[in-house]
């Protein structure tokens, strides 16, 4: 069955069915791995609403795009067809150019910052827009900063030049990488690893957990230890579907959500830490740390062009300023 059709099919059965019987019974999609730390938490949130609940609401958790690719899971939510999502927020960018601004290159340097900023007010206002796609902002969370995994030996900048990195399919992020001279190439995140191994890419841009977990590194020849950009994530709920619920279980569903997502920073300080230690210390996989003077005027130019189409990056440049002690 063709990707479409399969898509229009569970469509059709997630409509017929209940969206919320006595039980109130809400589906959660995701396109990360069951191993995925936004996994681990989605599964946890779960955990707690039925126990905090006593029963009464339960949430499905759907991994590794098991509903469709992101864009997809949105327009379910739009038709109320499914309950909530954890997206990366480069989806809502293709859709709302504010949101590119969280992609900015070099915004934070620590997950401690990238919560203070995602918390922040400007982060807020992004969450209010939300609305205008028919969904309800429940708060950001994040994963491990980017790093570079490549296939050969990378020396420097120009070692990159002409080659395939693997991105998501998000303009601010496609950018990034067209200006420094790559060729980004989007591949759904469930087909990396046979993209990565059969060298339909040259390389991607991943944090130290899926590196690892991933195992990526059975095909790098390079990893890249660049922390050059935050992957925020954005928890949300289908409006229409949001409306269904009572407002108890929307303070209760919102409170533990922001309590989950939170932890996600404190996961990903230690996580950063332990998976860039297990690449060094259990692979033969050389590691190069590089800063912002690595990609040249790149990151400049990419400002330059993104504080036009993006009028929110300045405020949120700001912001950042103020919580790097700028």
């Amino acid at each position: 069955m063709k990707t479409t059709q399969r898509f229009l099919l569970m469509a059709v059965l997630m409509v017929a069915l209940p969206l919320f019987g006595h039980a109130k019974t809400l589906r959660l999609g995701l396109i990360t791995p069951p191993s995925h730390q936004w996994t681990l938490s989605a599964q946890a949130l779960s955990d707690e609403l039925k126990a905090a609940s006593e029963g009464q609401l339960e949430i499905l958790v759907f991994p590794s795009g098991q509903l469709g690719s992101e864009a997809q899971m949105v327009q379910l939510m739009q038709r109320g067809a499914l309950d909530m999502a954890f997206l990366a927020a480069g989806e809502l960018a293709n859709r709302r150019p504010d949101f590119a601004a969280l992609f900015a290159p070099y915004l934070v340097e620590t997950p401690e910052q990238a919560r203070q900023l995602l918390q922040g007010e400007t982060a807020a206002r992004l969450l209010d827009e939300a609305h205008s796609l028919g969904l309800e902002g429940l708060g950001f969370g994040m994963a491990g900063l980017r790093q570079i995994v490549m296939r050969g030996e990378v020396r420097d900048v120009e070692d990159l030049a002409g080659h395939k990195i693997r991105t998501m399919p998000v303009q601010p992020e496609r950018d990034f990488w067209n200006k420094i001279g790559a060729a980004p190439t989007p591949i759904p995140l469930p087909a990396l690893y046979d993209a990565f191994a059969n060298g339909q890419v040259d390389g991607m841009q991943i944090d130290f957990e899926g590196t690892w977990n991933t195992r990526y590194l059975d095909y790098a020849g390079t990893v890249i230890e660049s922390n050059h950009m935050m992957l925020p994530m954005i928890a949300v709920a289908s409006a229409r579907s949001w409306q269904t619920l009572s407002e108890e279980d929307r303070a209760l569903i919102s409170k533990l959500v922001a309590r989950h997502l939170n932890g996600l920073f404190d996961t990903y300080a230690d996580i950063d830490t332990r998976y860039l230690a297990k690449i060094r210390e259990e692979s033969d996989v050389p590691v190069l740390t590089v800063d912002r003077a690595f990609f040249g005027d790149g990151v400049d130019r990419w400002y330059e062009e993104w504080r036009q189409k993006a009028p929110l990056l300045k405020d949120l440049e700001k912001e950042a300023g103020r919580i790097r002690g700028d």
